[in-house]
C-alpha cells in the first residue's frame, strides 16, 4: 500500500487493503495498471479506480461466460452433424479419409507444394486428434474409455470426439475439412459467404472466439483486448461490415467481440428479447465503470464510438 502510494494511489483503510489482498497486487495492480500494453498507462489515481476495473473486468467475463459456451456447443453440434453426414460413417478414420483435405483430394488448381501442405495439415491433425485421446484415455475420461474398453466397440466415434475437443481443437479440424464440407458448415450456420471465397469465416471466427474464451478461462485480462492473436482477414471484416453495417471492424476493441458473439448468437436463432437483454448488460456495466474512474481512464477503456456501434448492432438485431 505505501508502495502505491508512493506512486500516486491513493490508497488506505482495512477495506481496501483487503481488496489488494484478494486481488493480487501482481495480477491485480500489475495486471490492470496499463491498456493492452505497458506503454500505454491508466492515469490512476486511486485504488477505488484500480478495483473499479479488475470489477469490469471480471463482469465482462461473466457476461460472455454462457454466451461463449453456448456458442461453441452449437457450432460443434452443427459441425458434427455435417461431417457425419459428408462422411457417411461415425469412424473417425472414415472422417480423415472423406472429409478431411490432403493431397489426394486436393482442388485440381493446387500446386504440388499446395497439396503437401493440405497433406502435412492432415497428419498435423491427426496426430493431435491422437494425443487427444490418449489425454483422455490416460485421465479416465468416461466419454472416452466407454469406447476402448468395451469389447462392443471397434473404437471412439466422431460423435465422442467432439465431446472432448478444445475450441481450438475444433477450430483446427475446420481448416482442415474440404472445400465442399466447409461451405455446408457455413451455409447450415448461415454465415453471409459472399464475401468468403475460400470459406475460411468457419474457422477465422472460431479462432477469434478462441482467444476471448481461454482468457475467460484462465482469469486472464479480457476488457483491453490483450488476449487477441488474430489479425481479422479482409472477408472477416467484410462480412461483419455488410451484415451490421458497421464502417470497420478490427477486433481492437471488447465492442467488436460483443458484436461477433451477437452475430452468431442471432445466426444461432437466438431470440431477439435475449439478444437485446446482452447488450443492454453489456451497456450497464461499461457505464457503471465510466463513472467510477476519472475521464482521462475512461476515455482510453471506452472506444469513443463505442455507442454508435451498438446502436448499428441493435439495429441489424
Amino acid at each position: 500500500m505505501r508502495h502505491l502510494r508512493n506512486n500516486g494511489i491513493a490508497i488506505s483503510g482495512s477495506t481496501q487493503k483487503r481488496q489488494l489482498m484478494n486481488t493480487g497486487y501482481f495480477h491485480g495492480y500489475k495486471g490492470y495498471r496499463f491498456f493492452k500494453n505497458a506503454q500505454i498507462g491508466l492515469p490512476f489515481t486511486s485504488y477505488d479506480e484500480v478495483y473499479a476495473t479488475i470489477q469490469y473486468d471480471s463482469a465482462l467475463k461473466s457476461l460472455f461466460y454462457g454466451k461463449m459456451m453456448f456458442i461453441e456447443t452449437a457450432v460443434k453440434n452443427i459441425a458434427l452433424e455435417s461431417i457425419l453426414v459428408h462422411a457417411n460413417s461415425e469412424n473417425i478414420q472414415d472422417m480423415f479419409d472423406r472429409v478431411v483435405s490432403g493431397y489426394k483430394n486436393a482442388p485440381a488448381t493446387f500446386t504440388t507444394e499446395q497439396k503437401k501442405k493440405l497433406q502435412q495439415n492432415k497428419l498435423n491433425l491427426q496426430n493431435s486428434i491422437q494425443s487427444s485421446l490418449a489425454y483422455a484415455y490416460k485421465k479416465d475420461n468416461p466419454k472416452i474409455t466407454h469406447f476402448y474398453n468395451n469389447d462392443g466397440y471397434s473404437g471412439v466415434p466422431i460423435w465422442a470426439l467432439f465431446e472432448i475437443m478444445t475450441m481450438g481443437d475444433l477450430g483446427y479440424l475446420l481448416s482442415c475439412l474440404t472445400y465442399d464440407v466447409r461451405d455446408d458448415i457455413s451455409k447450415r450456420l448461415g454465415i453471409n459467404v459472399s464475401c468468403d471465397t475460400n470459406r475460411q469465416l468457419l474457422f477465422k471466427y472460431i479462432y477469434t472466439f478462441k482467444d476471448l474464451r481461454s482468457a475467460i478461462a484462465h482469469n486472464a485480462v479480457v476488457f483491453d483486448t490483450r488476449f487477441r492473436n488474430i489479425d481479422p482477414n479482409n472477408a472477416m471484416k467484410q462480412c461483419l461490415k455488410l451484415e451490421i453495417g458497421l464502417p470497420y471492424v478490427n477486433f481492437k476493441t471488447i465492442g467488436d467481440y460483443v458484436i461477433l458473439m451477437c452475430y452468431y448468437l442471432k445466426l444461432l436463432q437466438v431470440s431477439k428479447t435475449e439478444l437485446k437483454a446482452f447488450i443492454r448488460d453489456f451497456e450497464k456495466i461499461t457505464e457503471d465503470f465510466r463513472n467510477s474512474v476519472n475521464p482521462n481512464v475512461a476515455s482510453i477503456v471506452i472506444h469513443p464510438d463505442l455507442s454508435s456501434r451498438m446502436n448499428f448492432l441493435k439495429n441489424f438485431l
